[in-house]
């Protein structure tokens, strides 16, 4: 009997871990849907938008690095937990913003927040991995993330649509599904021994091994190039699909939000058991195709076109990190990945940050379409650099790589 509730709890576990982390993005992707709805009842400008947005990449970023590993120390349970409670505070305050002030504070806690959760989500997810389907955490931490955005987006949009207060179906549904999370988290084991907390194990480490960094260069092209094309889709879509495209409901622009992520999901489980090579050519190949044929469709203001270019653009997306990710592991050492990873993190949400404000300075003088066809120029072209770096560098095989780690650890 024991056996079984310890059965039952670990799967508990590992189904309340996914459902907080498809939440956490979910919870991402579903304000930028009234992001223009916000700034005409605020009268915003363009850069306030997407500072807005920025804000929330770069405070989940500094507490990714300074606080991911926390949960290692303190255990899964109180992080998690207070770590909702806070997700939940940042959307109420957001709901009821009444000022730019007060959105960049409620955006600026969600980051902070969901910089806390992602790690220790990810991290409970391969405590409660079911015995029986070895693979399964790793798959979910790819899968779940995109399929919150594609439902926080999706959800969102309809709602606004169909719902007299769609604030209030959207909001209030998620700071209640993360007080649910921050009460039903103590109902599962806690995997983790809790020790001492030290002021250098808040230290972000940045670190990468000499044989990796030629990986790593040819990799950061593609890195910025997914991450910024995914940043620019979140604080501007919506508005790009109103003002440019003919879209009259908000569910038009929640479907291109929600195509991107659903095709990233498609493409990562079609092609994870290709190599990283091939993963990674097809990665940049298709965010430069992708890119270029919604260039196209933006020009010719037709919205199919647009929604088949974005699913083209999502495949490439879905499966840029993950190729890169597939590159360099191999050549990284135990010890050295989370050194690595702050590395790549760190270039990630910087490429989905800092490209919004950009866009958010040059919308004023080049419109929102000009805008859009200047930076979806950029990152295609950026693409196409990825792509040829990329393959110049041939696939480490296993035996490789386990005969140069026994080769550095000689004296």
């Amino acid at each position: 009997m024991a056996g079984d509730c310890t059965t039952t709890s670990r799967r508990g576990g590992f189904a309340l871990a996914l459902a907080a982390t498809i939440l956490t993005m979910a919870a991402a992707s579903a304000p930028s849907l009234f992001y223009p709805q916000v700034a005409e009842r605020l009268g915003l400008l363009p850069v306030a938008t997407t500072l807005v947005f920025a804000v929330y990449a770069f405070t989940l970023l500094a507490a990714l690095l300074c606080l991911g590993s926390v949960s290692d120390r303190l255990g899964r349970r109180p992080v998690i937990a207070t770590g909702s409670l806070v997700l939940a505070g940042s959307l109420l305050l957001f709901w009821s913003a009444g000022s730019l002030a007060t959105l960049l504070v409620a955006r600026a806690l969600q980051g902070a927040a969901a910089g806390v959760l992602v790690p220790a989500m990810s991290a409970m997810l391969i405590d409660f991995e079911p015995p029986s389907r070895p693979g399964s955490a790793a798959l979910w931490n790819t899968i779940g993330p995109m399929l919150g955005l594609a439902t926080g987006a999706l959800g969102a949009a309809v709602l606004l649509d169909v719902t007299a207060d769609p604030s209030l179906a959207v909001f209030g549904v998620l700071v209640a599904a993360f007080a649910a999370v921050a009460a039903l988290v103590w109902a599962t084991p806690e995997a983790v021994a809790r020790t001492r907390v030290r002021h250098g194990d808040l230290r972000p480490a940045f670190s990468v091994p000499p044989g990796v960094r030629p990986m790593l260069a040819a990799g950061v092209p593609a890195i910025v190039a997914g991450w910024a094309t995914n940043g620019l889709f979140l604080a501007l879509g919506a508005g790009l699909v109103r003002s440019e495209l003919g879209g009259t409901t908000h569910t038009a622009a929640g479907v291109v939000i929600s195509t991107l992520a659903i095709a990233g999901i498609l493409a990562s489980r079609l092609l994870q058991q290709h190599s990283a090579r091939t993963i990674s050519l097809y990665a940049t190949s298709a965010l430069a195709l992708g890119t270029a044929l919604s260039l196209g469709a933006l020009a010719l203001h037709s919205y199919p076109g647009y929604v088949a270019s974005v699913a083209v653009v999502g495949s490439g997306f879905g499966t840029a990190f993950l190729g890169v990710l597939r590159t360099i592991m191999p050549a990284t050492q135990p010890s050295q990945r989370a050194a690595v990873m702050a590395v790549v993190y760190t270039v990630a949400y910087l490429a989905f940050g800092v490209p919004t404000i950009i866009a958010g300075l040059l919308v004023p003088a080049l419109t929102l379409a000009g805008t859009m066809m200047l930076l979806g120029a950029a990152i295609a072209v950026l693409a196409v650099v990825a792509t040829i770096l990329r393959a110049r560098i041939p696939d480490r095989t296993p035996s490789r790589a386990r005969g140069e780690d026994t080769k550095n650890r000689r004296p």
